[in-house]
């Protein structure tokens, strides 16, 4: 059997994406705290890149930059779209396309050599910081570095928040109490948890002392020390906040309704506490009258005081962080007009460093060219970020018009295809767009993708967007009757009258996402 060869031509398409393009890509879909991120990394790798911030009006570099001017969009008498790189952007500002004025090269050769000064310092110790010194007074709580001559000032003081340990510690000193009391309400205050309970049962906790102390590990100093515990307890949990301390939520609603004036809703909540808690999450009326023996008129006034109790007593004092959501795109409407920009607080504004380029000139080719070029290129793929965030915002705000206008309820159908197609990208990119990104309203900071929703049929032909309908539902129940509230069938009923066709499971999915009980629990409220 013979091999046989030969030579063939065959076509094949292959998409290929370059360095460039998968950078523009990355960028675009980058929230704006991570833009940050990505433009301090490149600004720590890229020694071509850095900042234009306070540099005033400069000349660029020999970066080829793209014309800046926004593309005009259609409708574009209405909406004024701005950026940080358009005419209206004050004159102390420099777009992420400028670059530097040329520096002299006597004073670049000054920078390099006050630089290279800083290697040669005649004090070694004086680079080390504080880290080195072993009598420093080291950081504070709060990470800053504390001199024991000078003490934090009232305002700082004021600006550290308070811990629910410190809270109750200061309490105690108030107390009249032995060492040994005291040791162990400290000890049980210390164990809370950031809601307030005392999650370790106090047999536990009391193993856990007589542990670290061998030679008391005899049963009658076991029973000491839990007897010890059981009467700090009773001090602890009668410290404010009302129920710090409960070992669970029944004894923490307990607490607080003690604090309460006696009145008949207080002694059924009391009542209504020594029963199971998922009955009066139901709110089942027809069980817990039977268990307790009230009628249903007293205990609906104890489950009104329930639910006006602090289920974690500890929330205030938690210091967890805060999300901040800094907008990326900032609208004003004056009358029927809409001023759209993009925030500039998100956008970086970069530039090629002019010293190094006129530098590299002299020495063409090699690994620095080519980081060079990836800065120009980082430089573009921002510009470009930002214009297409606006263009996508700016027709988003030329769609949702009357959403500006009228609140949700005038909110219009959109798919990211309406977007894609209008502009002439492609609906992934518009995804990219409007992932992570926040505009700043009138009406308050919303996602982009916020202002995307499905389509509801309408008797006249038309649409009725799926964030305008449950509006609609929240408005119903806002204004319904609470002792006859709407079930699911009667809103879904109502919305048909309006000419919305909008079945009852699809108005029980809007009224879950909304949050809203179903109509036995609001009529039981």
């Amino acid at each position: 059997m013979g091999l046989k060869t030969g030579l063939g031509l065959r076509l094949t398409q292959q998409l290929t994406l370059t360095p460039q393009l998968q950078q523009s890509l990355r960028l675009l879909q980058l929230s704006a705290l991570e833009l940050a991120q990505e433009v301090e990394q490149m600004l720590a790798d890229n020694p071509f890149l850095e900042r234009a911030e306070d540099t005033g009006a400069e000349e660029p570099t020999d970066v080829d930059a793209p014309d800046a001017a926004q593309p005009s969009e259609p409708g574009g008498d209405e909406t004024t779209a701005r950026s940080p790189v358009a005419e209206e952007a004050p004159p102390d500002t420099v777009s992420v396309m400028e670059a530097a004025a040329p520096l002299a090269q006597e004073e670049w050769g000054a920078q390099l050599d006050e630089d290279a000064g800083g290697w040669r310092d005649d004090d070694p110790d004086a680079a080390l910081g504080p880290d080195w010194q072993w009598e420093g007074p080291g950081l504070d709580r709060d990470g800053r570095w504390q001199d024991d001559d000078e003490p934090a000032s009232a305002a700082d003081l004021a600006s550290r928040p308070e811990r629910l340990q410190d809270h109750l510690h200061a309490q105690a000193l108030a107390l009249h109490l032995t060492a040994e009391e005291r040791a162990a309400l400290h000890f049980l205050i210390e164990s809370l948890d950031d809601d307030g309970y005392l999650a370790e049962p106090l047999e536990a906790l009391a193993q856990a002392l007589l542990a670290r102390d061998a030679e008391d590990a005899d049963p009658e100093r076991a029973e000491e020390l839990l007897a010890l515990l059981r009467r700090a307890l009773g001090w602890l949990q009668a410290m404010e906040p009302a129920g710090v301390g409960a070992r669970d939520l029944a004894e923490c609603l307990r607490l607080q309704v003690l604090e309460q004036r006696d009145s008949p809703a207080a002694r059924a909540a009391l009542a209504l506490c020594a029963q199971p808690l998922e009955w009066i999450a139901r709110r089942d009326l027809r069980r817990l009258s039977a268990a307790t023996g009230l009628p249903e008129d007293q205990l609906r006034a104890g489950l009104a005081l329930l639910t006006r109790l602090e289920p974690k007593p500890g929330r205030r004092f938690a210091q967890a962080e805060r999300l901040v959501v800094v907008p990326d795109v900032l609208v004003t409407v004056r009358g029927t007009r809409f001023d759209v920009q993009l925030n500039p607080a998100t956008q970086p504004r970069l530039r090629i460093c002019d010293a190094y380029a006129r530098a590299l000139r002299q020495h063409r080719g090699g690994d620095l060219q080519q980081r060079l070029q990836e800065a120009r290129w980082f430089i573009r793929n921002l510009q470009q970020r930002g214009e297409t965030l606006l263009r996508v915002a700016r027709a988003i705000v030329q769609h949702q018009r009357s959403f500006f206008l009228h609140g949700e309820v005038g909110m219009r159908p959109l798919v990211l295809r309406d977007i894609a197609e209008e502009l002439g990208l492609h609906e992934s990119t518009i995804s990219r767009v409007t992932t992570a990104k926040y505009m700043a309203t009138p009406l308050g900071t919303y996602e982009l993708k916020y202002f995307f929703g499905s389509a509801l049929g309408t008797d006249g032909g038309g649409n009725a967007s799926s964030t305008a309908v449950r509006a609609l539902i929240r408005q119903m129940i806002a204004e319904e009757d609470p002792r006859q509230p709407l079930s699911d069938a009667q809103i879904a009923e109502r919305l048909r009258e309006q000419g919305i066709e909008c079945a009852r499971r699809t108005v029980a999915k809007y009224r879950e996402a909304l949050r809203i009980p179903t109509a036995t629990l609001r009529r039981a409220r």
